[in-house]
């Protein structure tokens, strides 16, 4: 991965000052090629990552395994799109295994879940099942510990 991308993956907080000192090029060069990465879809976009709890939300997230028909000349492409541009949806990724792909929605309750997978996702034409499960806590999120008063011992790496 480009080291500049890198360093704003894990932390797109950082200075463009700080990144350029980190990378030995100049700020300007910073700011202008990251420019040309969110101009050319590299960076798709910004975001923190938030502890969902302590921040007040209640909703439900779930992850709902879709299997569905592949279409000729388009695969699984087309639907995934289409299924992608539904609000509910956080996250849609194609994937191996049981079931073709895994969706993460949010809704504000069971309820609210549950009447997506029911009216607009399991009504698409193509789409010939789906397994839906709810998240109960999250431990780790984006990289970070969720949830965690800090004084946990990490896990060796090796025994």
């Amino acid at each position: 991965m480009d080291p500049l991308i890198e360093l704003l993956h894990n932390n797109s907080n950082r200075s463009r000052h700080e990144m350029a000192a980190a990378l030995g090029i100049t700020e300007s060069e910073v700011a202008s090629r990251i420019a040309a990465a969110e101009a050319d879809g590299t960076i798709l976009g910004y975001s923190a990552v938030v502890d969902r709890l302590k921040a007040g939300h209640r909703g439900v997230t779930a992850l709902i395994e879709v299997r569905i028909a592949p279409e000729r000349d388009g695969g699984f492409d087309r639907l995934a799109r289409r299924i992608s541009k539904f609000d509910q949806v956080r996250e849609c990724f194609l994937m191996s295994g049981g079931y073709d792909l895994a969706v993460i929605v949010e809704g504000k309750d069971l309820l609210d879940v549950a009447t997506f997978v029911a009216e607009k996702l399991s009504t698409l034409g193509g789409v010939l099942s789906t397994a839906t499960r709810f998240q109960l806590k999250a431990y780790k999120q984006g990289g970070f510990l969720a949830n965690s008063s800090g004084d946990e011992e990490r896990l060796p790496v090796s025994p």
